[in-house]
């Protein structure tokens, strides 16, 4: 009697990921690490001085971790309710955050206690930034007002009340020191000049803002809601550039590359996006565990932090190339040790032993040999040990017998539900379609 041949597998090649300059630079960081916040995180912002520390705000705590401590270096906890958008200043020596019962504190990097207050918020302030000559406050809140203040006094300098809903997201100029933009809930994002009593552009965003960003050149402007990320022209007058509706929530936070020629946004839908500045194509992608709240990214891109719904701080360092040499790896046998040989032909004089090679048949190889053709079929339809490849070769083996309507008669309901789900999920592969097709169609002939 003639050997059995196993069922030959027929392999299909892999689609690849496509490996760009961009899907290398930023799938070189480490493994992420996982801090676990209060509350959810609202803001998080890198001091713009070494050793570039950063501020996270949750709940009504701010706390300041180092690049690559788990836990915080410091902690600022003196607020009432819920504190938002702790931001730095330039030097990276001052503070300052908004919070719930609507008053602005400033905090000195190296103290505990509020260096000054500012009262003049109804509701929430959920927005606040240093204008870049040191010594004024920009601030948005749920009152409907924009305000500036005058840090040395704690006075109020102008208050701004253009919007019609909550302003929660905004930014000031790098350039100008006289300039800063806020988001709202009405649908626009409107520019100011202190100079002036009103606003000087007005853009309709269509959706509630959630995050603005100017470009350091100070002339593109990006505003994120709804599903949409949007690039407006300052210099032509406010005009869109160009619509973006690659996530499937809301997008929540917006961050540029230390280089400017990246745009990432974050949202609830779980993923960080990855834009060119130059096409506005997405060029990588990262998947979270929850929704994304906030983003930042430290000088150089060293790391990423994500903050999420659930409070959980999402932090990945770049991997360091100094540490391969510092390391070296231990030299091994080359690649001839262990093929030496492996092509020798055997000469005349030479006595040649031969080894028996035992060849272990897989169980549906087994099932098959013994003609047991259903219990073979049951075999690779099983969930635990299915794969679509092998199923469907032993299909076509069975076919190829003329035993395969045998191998699907006399099943019960619930095997011919495990069947068709197999079908219905595997049949639309092209690959698997001819056959699968053919054992539906004897299905459905019963």
């Amino acid at each position: 009697m003639a050997n059995y041949k196993p069922v030959v597998v027929q392999s299909f090649p892999k689609l690849g990921e496509k490996i760009t300059q961009d899907t290398l630079y930023w799938k070189s960081y480490k493994t992420p690490v996982q801090i676990k916040e209060f509350g959810a995180v609202n803001k998080i912002d890198f001091s713009p001085i070494p050793p570039h520390n950063y501020a996270v705000t949750a709940s009504s705590r701010i706390h300041i971790y180092g690049r690559y401590s788990l836990e915080p270096i410091k902690t600022f906890s003196r607020f009432k309710d819920a504190a938002y958008c702790a931001t730095y200043r330039d030097d990276g020596k001052l503070l300052v955050a908004g919070s719930e019962e609507g008053v602005i504190r400033l905090f000195d990097i190296h103290g505990r206690a509020a260096l000054r207050q500012y009262d003049g918020h109804t509701k929430a302030v959920h927005v606040v930034d240093f204008l870049t000559d040191k010594y004024r406050i920009v601030s948005g809140a749920d009152d409907y007002t924009s305000k500036l203040w005058d840090i040395p006094s704690a006075t109020e300098i102008v208050s701004y009340s253009e919007h019609m809903d909550y302003v929660r997201c905004g930014c000031t100029s790098k350039l100008n020191t006289d300039l800063f933009v806020t988001g709202s809930y009405d649908h626009t994002v409107k520019i100011f000049d202190v100079r002036t009593e009103k606003s000087v552009m007005t853009v309709e965003h269509g959706q509630p803002v959630e995050s603005v960003l100017l470009f350091p050149s100070g002339g593109l402007l990006v505003s994120a809601g709804g599903r949409y990320v949007k690039v407006w022209d300052i210099l032509k007058g406010g005009q869109l550039l160009v619509s973006l509706k690659n996530h499937h929530k809301t997008v929540t936070c917006l961050c540029l590359s230390s280089s400017g020629q990246r745009l990432l946004s974050g949202s609830l839908d779980r993923h960080v996006k990855v834009y060119s500045t130059a096409s506005y194509k997405v060029v990588h992608s990262f998947d979270y565990a929850a929704s994304i709240l906030s983003l930042a990214l430290a000088p150089e891109d060293e790391t990423i932090v994500v903050g999420m719904t659930n409070g959980v701080l999402n932090v990945k360092n770049r991997k360091r190339e100094e540490s391969k040499e510092r390391f070296p790896k231990k030299k091994r046998p080359g690649y001839r040790t262990f093929v030496k040989g492996r092509n020798y032909m055997p000469k005349q004089e030479d006595f040649f032993v031969s080894k028996p090679v035992r060849s272990h048949l897989r169980k549906y190889d087994r099932l098959l040999k013994s003609f047991q053709v259903t219990k073979a079929l049951d075999v690779v339809l099983e969930a635990r040990n299915r794969t679509p490849e092998i199923t469907v070769a032993v299909m076509q083996e069975l076919n190829r017998r003329g035993t395969l309507q045998n191998a699907l008669a006399g099943r019960d309901e619930t095997q011919l539900s495990v069947l068709l789900a197999f079908l219905i999920r595997y049949v639309v592969e092209p690959r698997f379609a001819p056959m699968l097709i053919k054992v539906a169609e004897m299905i459905i002939g019963k």
